[in-house]
């Protein structure tokens, strides 16, 4: 689940927009990584350290950069987390949640929070011939002393404002897992546009893929590879959406929200409700309403 949401945020117009707005504004990188992937995702940015690509280079730094992004992910499971490498390069990691499920990061940083040193570079370049690196000493030089240098109450006002994004994607994370992708199988736009006509009903695989003239095979294969959802989970969450909505009125009761959106049962809906908003029922309307108020 955590690696459908991923996909669907990265593919997101949302995101998409944000990261090239944040990078034109600030001159920083700034990527999508997902749990569990060590590989720094800014690594082949426009926008990136030109050091940080010749250390990638070699085996041993690509070692080091690994841990570095480990202890990162780690740090990141509570709060932003910053790390800086044996050069002084900086990177951070911005938690992206789903209730309280971490699901993604924000990633940006390979920058100095110091002005380049000759004492920094000759220990850089001691290390690199440590490492047995085939680097030549005029091009680390120049990729040393041209990495991006920011003071560290800028790039602490910068992670402020990544955590403001990250919070906007964790509320809309599901409403982006139900857009449409313009390059969809007709037969999937219209299995969007049957559901959500019928999400308030008794609705079964076998009636909608009737609906769509496929056989229930066909339809099952057609829309998990177009949406990345199964039939189940995407029915589910259209119907957790239209219950948001009528939970916004505090004299609906939350039972009443669950059958007026098609849940058969209160069980059935709570544990689909905490397992695609991350939290109980009671407790989202209760921080929706308390934000209104």
């Amino acid at each position: 689940m955590k690696s459908e949401i991923f996909t669907h945020l990265g593919r997101s117009e949302v995101y998409k927009a944000y990261q090239k707005a944040f990078q034109a504004t600030t001159g920083l990188p700034l990527a999508l990584r997902g749990v569990g992937t060590l590989q720094s995702p800014l690594q082949g940015s426009s926008y990136g350290s030109s050091l940080c690509s010749l250390m990638a280079r070699t085996n041993r730094s690509c070692a080091a950069c690994l841990e570095m992004q480990r202890k990162m992910e780690e740090g990141a499971a509570e709060k932003t987390s910053t790390i800086e490498c044996f050069a002084g390069l900086n990177e951070s990691a911005v938690p992206v949640r789903v209730g309280e499920k971490v699901v993604a990061y924000l990633q940006t940083g390979q920058v100095l929070f110091r002005r380049p040193s000759a004492t920094r570079y000759r220990r850089i370049a001691a290390q690199f011939a440590e490492w047995g690196s085939p680097v030549d000493t005029a091009e680390l030089r120049q990729a040393y002393y041209g990495t991006r240098v920011v003071a560290r109450p800028q790039y602490e006002s910068i992670l402020r404002l990544l955590g403001i994004f990250a919070q906007h994607l964790s509320a809309v994370s599901n409403q982006i897992a139900l857009q449409g992708a313009s390059a969809e199988p007709p037969a999937v736009v219209r299995a969007r546009n049957y559901i959500e006509e019928h999400r308030d009903e008794e609705l079964s695989l076998a009636q909608v893929a009737r609906a769509v003239n496929m056989s229930v095979f066909h339809f099952c294969k057609t829309f998990r590879k177009a949406t990345g959802l199964t039939f189940v989970d995407y029915l589910a969450r259209v119907r957790i959406e239209r219950i948001k909505s009528l939970l916004s009125d505090p004299y609906k009761r939350v039972s009443e929200a669950a059958f007026e959106a098609g849940f058969q049962s209160l069980s059935q809906f709570n544990r689909v409700f905490r397992r695609v908003a991350g939290e109980a029922p009671s407790a989202y309307r209760n921080r929706v309403l308390v934000r209104a108020a």
